[in-house]
């Protein structure tokens, strides 16, 4: 256990601004065919970069190369200046967690139990010490203490969507990556969603979300990224970003943009 502390590099802290993750031409092949082409993108620390777009255009696979589960055939995947194949499985965990889209467990833990499993990385550092405290706070945080000792797979499928959510929190990575973390929720805890990650980036984190629901990513991401037919469509702010005639094109739908009347962020609407 000794020698395993040794090997193991720690994550240096990062500032605000800092590039968590950058892609740069980065080209991704599946079954022969490319579901992402010569994609630039940086992601930084202290933001939510909210990732959208039509099915189908890319945004899961690009999470994915973000998180190291699928290889590039063309281009670079860096995190914190060093690419992606530099780090051990266990070092990149230190520094990125990922909430994917299925949340399947072989058998039935409880919540708490599942949870606890974010903290896995950490053993044997001296980080382990902040387990119960870690765990404790993301459960808080994702409403789900009520239900900590009920089995996992007797939750609905909400409930398990925010322990996933917990588990993700309590491994406490500097860069989080949430794959359509609002598709099986409820208002109440689709906005309690994007509060938590707002409260992430607040902290310094890196938060890079795929999301479905343009108004979500509207109201709270720093940041869109809008991908079409594998390609970066356009990138930056929410309010230069999701434009009428952009998303009408990218969604091959009319839709209607205006200004929120107290905040001034984009308020997207399909045309009825």
């Amino acid at each position: 256990m000794i020698a395993l502390r040794r090997r193991v590099r720690l994550p240096e802290p990062a500032a605000s601004g800092d590039t968590a993750l950058r892609a740069t031409g980065l080209t991704v092949r599946r079954g022969g065919r490319d579901v992402l082409t010569g994609v630039d993108l940086d992601v930084r620390h202290g933001e939510i970069l909210a990732l959208v777009g039509p099915n189908g255009a890319g945004k899961s696979t690009l999470l994915a190369a973000f998180c190291g589960d699928v290889a590039p055939a063309e281009g670079t995947v860096h995190m914190s200046g060093a690419p992606l194949d530099a780090w051990t499985p266990r070092e990149l965990a230190m520094r990125r967690s990922m909430l994917p889209q299925q949340h399947t467990l072989s058998f039935a833990f409880d919540a708490i139990e599942v949870v606890r499993m974010g903290r896995v990385p950490w053993a044997a550092t001296e980080l382990e010490d902040d387990d119960e405290q870690a765990v404790a706070q993301a459960m808080r945080e994702t409403d789900t203490t009520a239900f900590a000792h009920r089995p996992f797979t007797a939750l609905s499928g909400g409930e398990q969507a925010r322990v996933a959510l917990a588990r993700v929190l309590a491994q406490r990575a500097a860069t989080t990556l949430l794959d359509e973390p609002t598709a099986a929720l409820d208002i109440k805890h689709q906005e309690l969603v994007f509060a938590v990650a707002k409260a992430q980036a607040a902290r310094g984190h890196a938060v890079v979300v795929v999301v479905h629901d343009l108004g979500l990513a509207a109201a709270y991401a720093d940041r869109v990224a809008v991908l079409a037919a594998g390609g970066m469509a356009a990138c930056g702010p929410a309010e230069e970003v999701l434009t009428a005639s952009l998303l009408s094109e990218v969604y091959q739908y009319e839709i209607e943009v205006i200004p929120h009347p107290r905040t001034g962020r984009p308020l997207v609407l399909p045309q009825r």
